[in-house]
């Protein structure tokens, strides 16, 4: 069963606000009225997570990231993306959800690239096609999102989408480590026990050059297959 992250466009202690504060909802529902669309996003962030005052309503959820979406807010539109692919608040609908995934990923929104390159790496709603899950994928990991560059290493060490090399993979696998991803982690340390010196040596330069490409903003995702507990503080 495929699971896809969420994005979450809001404040992390929204997550836990007390009752003192339900007030919140009230004010940003008032100013999501109005039209602002970061109030209408996080809206929509509350509802799915039942949280910071609201009840959880996917339905309401839908409604708040539609209105942002429409606008052309990116995480909105990865948000909506996920929901029609969750089936959540609305009927599943693959279609439906590459398309907001897509307005999304052409925004630089490093989560929705993700999935869709998990989407192309799967034929999920789109055509199978290992280079074009690469291409997203890139496009994700080059902004930082290290879910993204451990599926590269992946590929890497399986040759799908891309020539098949221990080094490439090793330096993907050890970008995503660098930032808590456990699974590649593993997997660079496993791939280290078969390398040679220079083999090592290459990647682990590889990986001390490189340098993130910004898109028009810069993620601090978790795996964009994992459904978070709370909000992420983050702005892709």
């Amino acid at each position: 069963m495929m699971r896809f992250f969420l994005l979450f466009l809001c404040l992390t202690w929204l997550a836990n606000a007390p009752p003192a504060h339900a007030g919140v909802a009230d004010a940003l529902r008032r100013a999501a009225e109005k039209g602002d669309i970061s109030a209408q996003n996080t809206l929509g962030v509350m509802h799915y997570l039942g949280r910071g005052g609201v009840l959880q309503d996917f339905q309401e959820s839908i409604k708040w990231f539609r209105r942002a979406a429409d606008k052309g807010n990116a995480a909105a539109q990865s948000n909506l993306g996920v929901m029609y692919l969750r089936g959540e608040g609305v009927a599943k609908d693959l279609q439906e959800a590459v398309k907001w995934l897509k307005l999304a990923a052409g925004q630089e929104n490093a989560t929705a690239q993700a999935n869709l390159g998990m989407l192309h790496l799967r034929g999920e709603g789109v055509k199978q096609d290992f280079k074009e899950a690469v291409h997203w994928f890139r496009r994700s990991a080059g902004q930082g999102n290290p879910a993204a560059q451990a599926k590269l290493g992946d590929m890497a060490l399986r040759g799908q989408g891309m020539p098949k090399d221990i080094v490439t993979a090793h330096f993907w696998f050890n970008l995503a480590a660098s930032k808590g991803n456990k699974a590649a982690l593993r997997m660079r340390d496993a791939l280290t026990a078969k390398m040679t010196p220079e083999q090592i040596t290459r990647a682990q330069e590889m990986a001390k050059n490189w340098k993130p490409t910004p898109g028009k903003a810069t993620p601090k995702p978790s795996s964009p297959w994992r459904k978070p507990d709370i909000p992420a503080e983050q702005a892709i």
